[in-house]
Parts: structure tokens; sequence; C-alpha cells
């Protein structure tokens, strides 16, 4: 597996999990505390993080079928953009467990004159 398909996972994960904790935070100060100014925000992160969780989920589901995770794991890991800062936990350990399955990339080769 190449290290780029964990890179584009662990992007995609930190992108998720920080979008997922500014909505969750927008949500309270929208509904719970009854702030005004935060219909916009909610909304923009909101869709922003919509569209991005379906690249995660690209790009999650590409890095758990390269390295044969059990289809348990897969759906947990599918499913950590969904909950506030678990994306942040399991992206740690999906880290650990992946990183020696990565074949760096070879240097590209000098063409001979």
């Amino acid at each position: 597996m190449k290290k780029s398909v964990l890179t584009r996972y662990r992007v995609m994960a930190y992108v998720t999990a920080v979008l997922l904790v500014l909505l969750t935070i927008g949500v309270i100060g929208k509904r719970l505390l009854g702030l005004d100014g935060f219909d916009g925000f909610v909304s923009v992160v909101g869709i922003a993080h919509g569209w991005l969780y379906v690249l995660y989920l690209i790009f999650a589901f590409d890095l758990g079928t390269k390295a044969k995770m059990p289809l348990g794991r897969l759906a947990w890991v599918l499913l950590a953009g969904t909950v506030p800062t678990a994306a942040f936990f399991v992206e740690r350990k999906v880290t650990r467990e992946v990183t020696p399955l990565v074949i760096d990339d070879p240097a590209p080769k000098a063409a001979a004159a």
C-alpha cells in the first residue's frame, strides 16, 4: 500500500473531525443557547462537513480495503466521521496499525542519456 493512501485518509479524518466539532458547537449555540448569528455558520459548516464526509468515506474505504481491515473495524472507521471527536482517536489508532503496511514510494530514477 502506498503512503499516499494513508495520507489522504489522515487529512480527511482531521478535516471531517474539525468540521464536525465546529458544527456541534454551532448547533449548541443556535439551538440550546439561542444565540443570534449561528444560522449561517451552521448552514455553511453543515454543508461543508456533509460533502467532505463523502470524500472521507471514499478515502477511508480505500484504506480499509487495501489494509484488509475486518468488516467491523472498517464500519467503525467509516462511522467515526459522524461522532464528534471520534475521528481524532480512530485516526491515531488506524495510523498505528496501518503504518507497518505502508511502502515508501521509491525515488524516481534519472533517465540515462
